[in-house]
């Protein structure tokens, strides 16, 4: 389920809370009620989402030589799903019991952007998509990632410097 309708259940079930509390709120204009309600939904879904942060299981990433991590993540209200990001790769973790690993080497990256709906913006989230010369995983989309500009800018950068240090330059072709 997307975050937008998980945040549009919420707000459901918030307006139908309020509805069998018995409070009368038509003094209280219907934008400001509408204000009221998104508010709350957007506080209970960051309160959720630091609660998995705590109960998420850890993921311990492998790294030798010089590597080393830049970041580590997981999706906004994810428990199945982590990254990593290295001086090397972008690692991606998926799965409770089972797990599957895919690697991304930052040298054969391509292109990376990121895209943010009015929603996502609001909770400070977004998708960080990566594009690749690498035949299994052409394309991956790092989902719900918190802080995506700061992010998308720690892979760029990182990705620079992987192509610096094994002398892989850019060439366009027209």
């Amino acid at each position: 389920m997307s975050l937008e309708q998980n945040r549009a259940r919420i707000v459901a079930t918030i307006w139908q809370a309020i509805a069998q509390s018995g409070v009368d709120l038509s003094a209280v204009p219907r934008e400001e009620q509408d204000r009221l309600v998104a508010t709350i939904a957007d506080n209970l879904l960051s309160t959720v989402n630091q609660m998995l942060d705590e109960v998420a299981p850890q993921v311990s990433a492998e790294v030798s030589g010089e590597e080393r991590v830049l970041w580590e993540g997981r999706p906004f209200l994810s428990i199945t799903e982590r990254y990593v990001v290295t001086t090397e790769r972008v690692r991606i973790y998926r799965g409770l019991i089972g797990r599957t690993v895919d690697d991304i080497e930052l040298v054969r990256l391509q292109d990376i952007d990121f895209t943010q709906n009015a929603g996502e913006r609001i909770l400070g989230i977004g998708d960080i998509h990566l594009r690749g010369a690498d035949p299994s995983t052409p394309e991956v989309t790092l989902r719900n990632v918190h802080q995506p500009e700061e992010v998308r800018e720690l892979i760029r950068r990182a990705w620079l410097d992987a192509r610096k240090r094994y002398g892989v330059s850019f060439r366009e072709q027209m």
